[in-house]
C-alpha cells in the first residue's frame, strides 16, 4: 500500500525520501533521513522502528547494505517489512520480504533506490527511478518528478491518500519536511508538489534564520522591515 524513493544527491550532498499510500499519514512512519548518513525507509506492514536502526548503522560505517541487514537481523517478523536504503557514498540496498502485500518489487539506480507494495503493476518502482534520474534542478524537484513518475505509471492498487517529501542538508533538522497526512479526494502527491513548489525558493533562508537571524532575510510578515 506504499512506494517510496530514497535518493542522494551527488552535487549537494542532500539526502531526501518521497513517499505515498492509501494509509494516513505515511510519511510519518515509514520515512527517515540523517544528515551526512544517508536516507532510509520502513514500510509495508510498517515497523517505524527500523528507520532510526539503519540510520544509526549508517552512521556506524556499515553501508547501506550494511544497514539493511542490521535491521533485518534486528526485527522479528522480518518477511513483513520492505526496507530501503541510501548510503553516503550512494550505494543503495533492499529488503522485501516475503509477505509483502499485493503485487510488490524494487527498482535500484543511481543514488536511488526505489520499492512499493500493493502496486498496480511490478514497473512502478522502475518508473520512479527513471524519473528521479531523468529529472534536473533541486534533490526536492528531482523527487517529485520521481513520485509523478511512479504515479502516472499506476501507482498504488487504489488511490493514494498521503505523501511526504524529506530532504536533509548539513544540520541536524530537516532542510525540508512536507506532509499530506490525508487527501480523501486531490491527489497527495501533487499537493506535496505544491508545498514544494512554495517552500524551494524559501528554504535556505529558513536555514540563515536558524544559524544567524541577524543576517536573515526579510521575514515577510507585516511589520517586518
Amino acid at each position: 500500500m506504499t512506494f517510496s524513493i530514497v535518493a542522494r544527491c551527488a552535487e549537494t550532498g542532500q539526502f531526501g525520501t518521497a513517499i505515498s499510500s492509501s494509509s494516513p499519514a505515511v510519511a510519518a512512519r515509514c520515512a527517515f533521513a540523517r544528515a551526512g548518513v544517508g536516507a532510509v525507509a520502513s514500510q509495508n506492514v510498517t515497523n517505524p522502528a527500523l528507520g532510526p536502526l539503519m540510520l544509526d548503522a549508517l552512521a556506524a560505517g556499515q553501508g547501506a547494505a550494511g544497514a539493511v541487514a542490521a535491521a533485518v537481523a534486528a526485527e522479528a517478523h522480518p518477511d513483513y517489512r520492505q526496507l530501503l536504503a541510501v548510503d553516503s557514498a550512494g550505494r543503495t540496498a533492499i529488503h522485501s520480504g516475503a509477505k509483502a502485500l499485493g503485487i510488490w518489487t524494487s527498482a535500484e539506480g543511481k543514488d536511488c533506490a526505489s520499492g512499493g507494495n500493493l502496486l498496480a503493476n511490478d514497473a512502478v518502482p522502475a518508473a520512479i527511478v527513471k524519473g528521479f534520474e531523468e529529472a534536473s534542478g533541486a534533490l526536492g524537484d528531482r523527487l517529485i518528478a520521481a513520485m509523478r513518475a511512479g504515479l502516472a505509471a499506476g501507482g498504488e492498487a487504489g488511490p493514494v491518500h498521503s505523501a511526504g517529501l524529506l530532504i536533509v542538508d548539513r544540520q541536524g533538522w530537516p532542510y525540508a519536511e512536507l506532509r499530506c497526512d490525508w487527501a480523501p479526494e486531490a491527489c497527495p502527491i501533487e499537493d506535496i508538489a505544491r508545498a514544494w513548489e512554495a517552500y524551494a525558493p524559501q528554504a535556505e533562508a529558513y536555514v540563515t534564520r536558524a544559524l544567524n537571524p541577524t543576517d536573515a532575510p526579510s521575514y515577510g510578515v507585516p511589520g517586518d522591515e
